[in-house]
């Protein structure tokens, strides 16, 4: 499967958004697949791990793109990571998320999901809920604002990562992490909650080698993919 992966190839393409930035860009991969997945970005922004991530764990088995909510900016280090999420327009974001379903729904997909990672892990529930051409969605150790989207009104098969080490309050902690799990079963779709014991925010970024854990992170991804395979 490694010389599949590595096979794959993104190239950079513009996609039309209502966001009032105006359309936006993102890294596409194709491939003679009738599904779709979007990869959302965490608060860094579409930097290369991100955009390897996508490559290596869901471009042999459906069609990518990687939007890029933050049009081109990339965060080095937690401060300037901070500022870029605070000045996002999440509702914004949103729509760049409805116009990359659009895009892939144009290059032949019948259906398509959103996984995201933390800030990208909010925004890929609030699709669930927001957008209709949302047909599944996977969320790592982020939930959004209730103003964004309430998950207890999810529309669509969701699956959840998160840490039990976790201790972002109200965003992806354990006491969050139950909330959402109770709101998911308010909505009556189909989810999978999976925690991983011991495991920190950020678990599955292997630039973050303070946080990563390869086990999970490859247990996680593999659910995933097994997750999008069988709902897309």
């Amino acid at each position: 499967t490694w010389v599949l992966k590595m096979a794959s190839s993104q190239q950079k393409v513009t996609f039309q958004s209502e966001n009032t930035l105006g359309d936006c860009p993102g890294y596409y991969s194709g491939g003679d697949f009738s599904a779709g997945v979007i990869v959302v970005q965490e608060w860094w922004g579409v930097n290369d791990q991100i955009k390897k991530l996508a490559l290596d764990w869901y471009s042999s088995k459906f069609q990518t793109l990687v939007p890029d909510l933050y049009r081109g900016k990339v965060a080095i280090d937690h401060e300037e990571a901070g500022h870029l999420m605070s000045g996002l327009n999440w509702q914004g974001a949103v729509q760049d998320i409805a116009g990359a379903a659009k895009f892939l729904l144009s290059k032949g997909c019948k259906k398509v999901g959103v996984v995201g990672f933390c800030m990208g892990g909010a925004l890929s529930l609030a699709s669930n809920v927001l957008i209709s051409d949302i047909s599944a969605s996977v969320c790592f150790y982020g939930i959004p604002n209730v103003a964004l989207a309430s998950p207890s009104k999810a529309r669509v098969p969701a699956q959840c990562h998160f840490g039990s080490k976790d201790s972002y309050p109200g965003f992806s902690d354990p006491k969050a992490q139950d909330a959402l799990e109770a709101d998911l079963k308010t909505s009556g779709v189909v989810f999978e909650f999976h925690r991983y014991d011991g495991c920190d925010h950020a678990f599955a970024n292997n630039l973050r080698p303070e946080v990563y854990n390869k086990e999970a992170a490859e247990l996680a991804h593999q659910r995933s993919v097994d997750f999008f395979s069988k709902h897309l």
